[in-house]
C-alpha cells in the first residue's frame, strides 16, 4: 500500500494517508454542489425570477427577509423623518451544479442592479459548498437530485 506521509504545522502530529484516498477526493470533483444565497431588493424579484427561468434555472426557494447594509432608506412617520433599522428585501437561495454557478450568479447580477449602473442596497450573493442534496421522494444524492 502506498503512503503520503502528511506532516502538519503541530510537529508532533504525522498523518500517514493512503495514496488511493486522493483518487476518491478527486472524482467527486465533478459532483460538486454549490449554494447560491442572494439578497435582492423586493421590487426586482420578478425580473431576477423571469431572468433565471430564461437561463433554465428553475429551482429556486425564496424569502422574505429583512436587514440592514450601507443602504438608508428614509420614512415619514407621524411627520418625522425616520430611518428604519431594519429595510425589507427578498432572499433567493438556489442550489446548482458547478457548472451552472457563473451562469447563475451573472444573471442575477444582471437582473437585480438597478438602472444606470446600480446602486445602494442592489443587493449581495454569496456562495457556499454545499455538502450534500437528498431528494426525501426518491432518495436520489448529489447533483441529480437537484
Amino acid at each position: 500500500m502506498d503512503l503520503i506521509t502528511l506532516i502538519t504545522v503541530n510537529v508532533a502530529m504525522v498523518w500517514a494517508i493512503p495514496a488511493n484516498h486522493f483518487k476518491l477526493i478527486n472524482s467527486k470533483k465533478d459532483k460538486i454542489m454549490k449554494l447560491i444565497t442572494a439578497i435582492i431588493r423586493e421590487n426586482m424579484l420578478d425580473l431576477v425570477r423571469e431572468a433565471l427561468i430564461e437561463a433554465e434555472i428553475t429551482r429556486i426557494t425564496v424569502s422574505r427577509v429583512s436587514g440592514h447594509g450601507k443602504q438608508k432608506k428614509e420614512e415619514l412617520y407621524r411627520g418625522k423623518e425616520v430611518i428604519p433599522n431594519l429595510i425589507p428585501k427578498v432572499r433567493l437561495e438556489i442550489a446548482v451544479n458547478d457548472q451552472f454557478v457563473d451562469v447563475t450568479v451573472d444573471t442575477i447580477i444582471k437582473a437585480a442592479k438597478t438602472p444606470n449602473g446600480g446602486q445602494v442596497g442592489d443587493g449581495k450573493i454569496f456562495i457556499t459548498p454545499l455538502e450534500e442534496c437528498i431528494r426525501i421522494r426518491t432518495g436520489e444524492r448529489g447533483g441529480q437530485a437537484i
